[in-house]
């Protein structure tokens, strides 16, 4: 994915042309307009294109960091905001707008949310009071995966990665309140101020449930005990990656092996599960301890241990002392933000989340035409005819691995603005009930929609992603890339006022481009044309590709971002290699184009100037150092600044643009930089 947790920005211009007449009136350069000249492009690129931006747009008290990205959020909430007043005027017709209406009213009333407070959780409160042993804990665990709280371990329904014809059922390490398993474990000053401030979370929780001091305390220990155990049974982050280690296939009767105390063909029952034959198992050790837990951890810390899962999934649903608290660690503690933002938007983050294809049926209509659809669809087939000519041009690839990388090229599927056909959201049962309600009957559509996909043939045509996501990405067990309306909007710009060359770097090189090379990736070249886990490399190229990958990870391991929190070059290699290859295939698409091979200068600048400009627009923004240090441990995606200068470093094309030499801060000597694709 283009996102950072990112997971991935801007419908040129069409986005905004469409429902204005007027004549535009005169605007700052898109590119020229963010630049910061005292800053030398070949010392900091990413500063040198974006630090005057940066300069005068302070990070809001509201945000973790402030980029593009929320720039462009900023005018889809306004869009969908209209949305949801207009389902409001409509709500008596019935259907979408109804459905909308009533999620919406029952999110914003929060003179009933707090004086609920926490009642509507009454009966899952008692149920863990009454609960009496093993099988109690797992009933109560199968009872609560409908409704979006998970504790213990996670459950995922996909593509079986071998076998991408049928969908597969996935048991996974989880079960942690903090986002990765390095947060229980590392020693760094950073790291374990986060650990005593969540263990003072936690306490802080238990006493909103309404636990005397003492008892939250012990009941906050506890918690943090059994989670810690659990995380030294997971596996890094890097780790989770490599789609070989993560397959391990088990009959259901066999996964006794593991979790003697665990009935699964019950289990699996009384989640509405019964097809299911088979299990792939990511990490078995994590099943092994989880196995020792369940006979071992005393019965009243698994109780503590459930009540806390139940209110860290609902907390931002209920009244205000439980949403105060949440944010105070999640968002100020975790990642330095300051100020919860509106209600008003948090809504529409969960609604997005809940029924997004709902809200998108309704935002394409106003908001995306075909003209925009047909651009980027001609983009993207401009990027694929670019890695084709790569793939030709390799020296380190042997003929039988080269035609089957053009095959897998050649057959990627492309998917573009949004879905052809749309999800039915009908049996959704949201009605007048408190939010938290609403919320967990929206899961429960979810685990129905989902657990219907086991034994039936797999819908290559879905989406994950609605519409108006401000992201995409690259599906290795469909071989495609999905890239929604929301990921080409460049914020106050129409199509017409932006020229190709900062278009070819903001959507075909960072967006297009990189999905597509994800498809290529050390991960995603793992899975053939059809989308299966198989190995279509000879042993010799493998050898090769993971030699020219390794001079990326060691790249990458030596940029220090905050503090002493390095880059972790194993764990982001796929979104390194990524970026790199998009800026490639962005480059060779645009020196095909008419202002490319015309010369004339935009705004001072030369048009391969902007090229690359505007691939930094697409990283445009800044962020809090709390919120850098929880990336770096918890996500995939390098920061911002570093996917720009990290793989600017390696393009050959961008030292002769800027007239790099020896001596610049990103120079790399030609036999340092990274050659792949």
């Amino acid at each position: 994915m283009k996102t950072n947790v990112l997971l991935t920005a801007a419908l040129l211009g069409s986005l905004l042309a469409c429902k204005n007449n007027e004549q535009p009136s005169a605007k700052p350069d898109v590119v020229a307009a963010n630049m910061d000249t005292t800053v030398r492009p070949g010392d900091d690129f990413f500063l040198y294109a974006n630090g005057g931006w940066i300069k005068r747009n302070p990070i809001p008290a509201t945000e973790s960091r402030w980029t593009i990205a929320h720039l462009v959020f900023e005018e889809l909430y306004k869009r969908t905001l209209a949305i949801n007043e207009k389902a409001i005027a409509d709500s008596a017709k019935g259907g979408a707008s109804q459905k909308l209406a009533k999620f919406w009213l029952s999110a914003m009333d929060t003179v009933a949310i707090d004086k609920a407070g926490i009642t509507p959780l009454q009966p899952e409160l008692d149920r863990i009071n009454a609960v009496d042993g093993v099988p109690a804990i797992l009933q109560l665990i199968a009872d609560w995966q409908p409704k979006g709280i998970a504790p213990a371990w996670s459950v995922y329904i996909d593509q079986d990665p071998k076998n991408s014809d049928k969908m597969g059922f996935l048991l996974y390490q989880g079960g942690l309140g903090l986002d990765d398993r390095d947060y229980y474990l590392k020693t760094d000053a950073r790291t374990v101020q986060v650990r005593q401030e969540y263990v003072k979370h936690l306490a802080n929780m238990f006493k909103l449930m309404g636990d005397d001091t003492t008892t939250a305390a012990t009941h906050a220990a506890s918690v943090m005990q059994l989670e810690t155990r659990l995380a030294k049974a997971s596996r890094r982050l890097e780790d989770m990656r490599d789609p070989y280690i993560n397959y391990n296939k088990f009959a259901v009767t066999d996964l006794k092996q593991l979790t003697p105390a665990i009935d699964w063909r019950v289990w699996l029952n009384q989640i509405g599960a019964k097809v299911v034959d088979t299990v792939i198992v990511g990490q078995p050790d994590f099943y092994r301890e989880l196995q020792k837990a369940l006979t071992t951890v005393p019965l009243d810390q698994w109780k503590a241990y459930l009540r806390w899962n139940l209110i860290n999934a609902s907390a931002n649903y209920l009244s205000q002392p439980f949403v105060d608290e949440h944010f105070h660690f999640y968002y100020t503690v975790i990642r330095g933000t300051k100020a919860l933002r509106p209600r008003w938007k948090r809504v529409l983050d969960e609604q997005k989340d809940l029924m997004g294809e709902l809200v998108g049926q309704l935002f394409v209509k106003e908001y995306f035409n075909e003209a925009a659809k047909q651009r980027y669809e001609q983009m993207v087939e401009a990027i694929r005819d670019a890695l084709k000519a790569r793939i030709n041009q390799l020296d380190w690839m042997s003929d039988s691995t080269r035609q089957k990388a053009l095959h897998k090229l050649a057959t990627m599927k492309k998917k573009v603005g949004y879905p052809d056909t749309w999800k039915d959201f009908s049996a959704m049962d949201i009605g007048h009930v408190p939010y938290v309600i609403n919320v967990q009957r929206a899961h429960a559509w979810w685990h129905e929609y989902y657990i219907k996909k086991l034994g039936k043939p797999v819908d290559r045509t879905e989406w994950v992603m609605p519409p108006q996501e401000y992201n995409a990405y690259y599906n290795a067990s469909n071989n495609e890339i999905v890239l929604p309306a929301g990921i080409f909007t460049i914020p106050g710009y129409r199509d017409e006022e932006v020229d190709d060359a900062v278009v070819y770097g903001y959507a075909a090189a960072s967006t297009i481009g990189h999905e597509i090379t994800h498809g290529f990736d050390d991960q995603g070249r793992q899975f053939d044309a059809h989308g299966n886990l198989l190995s279509w490399w000879t042993k010799t190229d493998e050898d090769k590709f993971n030699k020219r990958a390794a001079v990326m990870v060691d790249q990458f391991n030596g940029y220090v971002v905050t503090d002493t929190l390095r880059i972790n070059g194993k764990a982001t290699l796929g979104e390194n290699i990524a970026d790199l290859g998009g800026i490639l295939l962005g480059w060779d698409a645009f020196k095909l184009t008419d202002q490319y091979k015309k010369g004339e200068k935009i705004a001072g600048l030369t048009p391969a100037q902007r090229y690359f400009q505007g691939y930094a627009l697409g990283w445009l923004g800044h962020a809090r150092p709390e919120s850098l240090a929880d990336q770096l441990l918890t996500d995939v995606h390098s920061p911002a600044q570093y996917r720009v200068n990290g793989p600017m470093a390696d393009v050959d094309a961008f030292y002769e643009t800027f007239g790099l030499k020896p001596g610049d801060k990103l120079y790399r000597a030609d036999s340092a930089r990274v050659r792949i694709w």
